[in-house]
């Protein structure tokens, strides 16, 4: 942590930056992101098992665009999630510097696109193990019980938006699910609008999901909907090859194709 504070001492008393995204104490055992504008409040930087929520979230926020150059304390996902928001145009080389925090609680400055991309591929990282043994679980149904397995969990939702509020991927400053004219997905509640919402959010993120869990961590239900996007993010892989988060020029699957594609998952 004081490396971490020391970093960012550094990097705003010599104006390389001019906000510096973080964790701090919350009011519970809880971190919450803070941001820090002048040296002096680096202090209240914090990193530990509580600090998990994906701050890529707020590079694409119009109130923080206008701040100036800004460095992100930035965990794995985290990273993967600006190497997909780079290529998708919505920030560029140079705009932002990634502060890596590793177990050991060393800090990695990271400047450019390549240099996340190398330290992304020397740090594999893994699902959480109740998450694989959800996910195996699910898989393990069948058709049929998994479509009630959804039924049962969706059932529950009250489309509070909590899951796209903490999303460093939806980024996009009106939503469908804001349209009214026309209105495409149902405002209600109910089995239809949920099942609309939901499936259109997987679909948005197949390819793009960086599986952070940050949809599900929100969740004021505790409704699993980061198995949707894990599903999806496992079959894009054995299918297509392509891992999302691991380059800043690649495009993601559902914007690009090869000739060589296999078709075996349209049925």
């Amino acid at each position: 942590m004081d490396n971490l504070i020391k970093k960012a001492k550094e990097l705003l008393e010599n104006n390389l930056v001019q906000v510096v995204i973080g964790y701090e104490k919350g009011n519970t055992q809880k971190s919450r992101p803070v941001f820090i504008f002048k040296a002096e409040n680096a202090d209240k930087l914090i990193y530990d098992e509580s600090c998990h929520y994906n701050l890529a979230s707020y590079i694409t926020r119009q109130e923080m665009r206008h701040t100036g150059k800004m460095a992100v304390v930035a965990n794995i996902h985290a990273l993967k999630a600006m190497l997909v928001l780079a290529n998708e145009h919505q920030f560029i080389e140079g705009n932002v510097i990634a502060l890596a925090v590793d177990g050991s609680s060393d800090v990695t400055e990271l400047k450019t696109f390549s240099e996340i991309e190398e330290y992304i591929a020397s740090h594999p990282v893994e699902l959480k193990e109740k998450e694989k043994v959800l996910l195996e679980k699910i898989k393990a149904l069948s058709k049929e019980e998994r479509w009630e397995f959804w039924q049962n969990e969706l059932a529950r939702c009250f489309k509070c938006y909590a899951c796209r509020a903490a999303c460093p991927m939806c980024y996009c400053h009106q939503c469908t699910v804001d349209c009214n004219k026309p209105q495409w997905i149902t405002v209600a509640p109910h089995q239809l609008g949920n099942y609309e919402w939901q499936m259109m959010r997987a679909m948005h993120l197949a390819g793009r999901c960086v599986d952070c869990g940050a949809c599900a961590e929100a969740c004021p239900l505790d409704i699993p909907i980061n198995m949707l996007t894990y599903y999806l993010s496992e079959s894009i892989e054995s299918n297509f090859g392509f891992k999302t988060g691991t380059s800043a020029t690649k495009l993601y699957v559902l914007s690009d194709y090869k000739l060589e594609d296999k078709e075996n998952f349209i049925r």
